[in-house]
C-alpha cells in the first residue's frame, strides 16, 4: 500500500496550490479519502475528505469555501485544490485512505501517505 502526497511547497496567501495524491496498492473505489494536516507543535486535523464515487464531500470550517477536494478514480489520485490560502494554512499535509465512508475522525483511517509540506507566506 502506497499514498503519495506531492505538490507542496512555498506560496503567497492568497494564491493557489494544488495537492496530489497517488494511490496503489489497495482497491482504490473501496475508499473514502481524506485530506488531513499537521502544524509543528500541534495534533494532526481534518481538512477535506470524498466518498468513493465523489458523491459527498466534506471541509473543515476552517477551509470551506476556499479548498476542495477531488478524487479520479480511473488513476488513482486524489486532489486538494487550495485557494486563498492564509499563513495559518501552513502545515504538513496528508492524504489518507478509509474503508467504505470518508469520516472526519482520523482514527478511522486505515492508511496514511508521509505527507508534503505546505508553507504560505504573508
Amino acid at each position: 500500500v502506497q499514498l503519495q502526497a506531492s505538490g507542496g511547497g512555498l506560496v503567497q496567501a492568497g494564491g493557489s496550490l494544488t495537492l496530489n495524491c497517488a494511490a496503489s496498492g489497495f482497491a482504490f473505489g473501496d475508499y473514502g479519502m481524506g485530506w488531513f494536516r499537521q502544524a509543528s507543535g500541534e495534533e494532526r486535523e481534518f481538512v477535506a475528505t470524498v466518498t468513493w464515487s465523489s458523491s459527498s464531500k466534506y471541509c473543515a470550517d476552517s477551509v470551506n469555501g476556499r479548498f476542495t477536494i477531488s478524487r479520479d478514480n480511473a488513476n488513482r489520485m486524489i486532489y486538494l485544490h487550495m485557494r486563498n490560502p492564509k499563513p495559518e494554512d501552513t502545515a504538513v499535509y496528508y492524504c489518507a485512505a478509509e474503508k467504505g465512508l470518508a469520516t472526519k475522525d482520523k482514527d478511522n483511517y486505515d492508511y496514511w501517505g508521509e505527507g508534503t509540506l505546505v508553507t504560505v507566506s504573508s
